[in-house]
């Protein structure tokens, strides 16, 4: 299966990320930093001119779906990862990964206004990992309620035991449990 998407990538009609790669890097010569070799095609890319390039891999590359966004906390940093397809012609999955060092202020352009697929997902990872979306237009917790004290799937959570009465809701007697 490996070996299928990679003959993909190399050999179908259609979207060519060899050339959109080229395209980004002359586009936005300081915005690539990075290209990973793998089986999904991957770039680096600094957050500055993130909605600009989006709306470039949208508009030119026709890569007009956002399929799954996510965070990976790394203990140097926090990476948020975008997958893109295009629905209009073939080919693999197109990952654009951007790195936040500042796990404590960590910051990203949304990218709703480019794919309305990352409504949700962005809220999750806001709720889940504590990283920003600017230019959301609705980013509260999805998940956990509001005042819940961290993001838990961040490493550094300290994971603890909530009791019913801390989330406003009471047990019944023990007897009737």
């Amino acid at each position: 299966m490996c070996e299928d998407r990679r003959v993909v990538r190399q050999g179908a009609e259609g979207v060519s990320h060899d050339s959109t790669l080229a395209d980004l890097q002359a586009a936005f010569p300081d915005q690539v930093v990075e290209h990973p070799q793998g089986l999904d095609f991957t770039v680096v890319v600094l957050p500055d001119r993130l909605r600009e390039l989006f709306l470039h891999l949208r508009d030119k590359a026709k890569l007009n779906y956002l399929s799954n966004l996510t965070v990976v906390d790394r203990p140097e940093r926090f990476e948020v990862v975008y997958h893109l397809y295009s629905t209009i012609e073939p080919g693999p999955v197109f990952v654009v990964k951007v790195y936040l060092p500042d796990r404590e202020s960590a910051h990203v352009p949304s990218a709703v206004p480019v794919w309305q697929s990352a409504y949700y997902q962005e809220r999750e990872a806001f709720d889940m990992f504590g990283v920003v979306f600017d230019g959301h237009p609705g980013l509260t917790r999805l998940l956990l309620w509001e005042g819940f004290p961290g993001h838990p799937l961040r490493k550094d959570f300290v994971n603890r035991t909530y009791s019913f009465d801390e989330m406003g809701q009471t047990l019944p007697p023990e007897d009737q449990r």
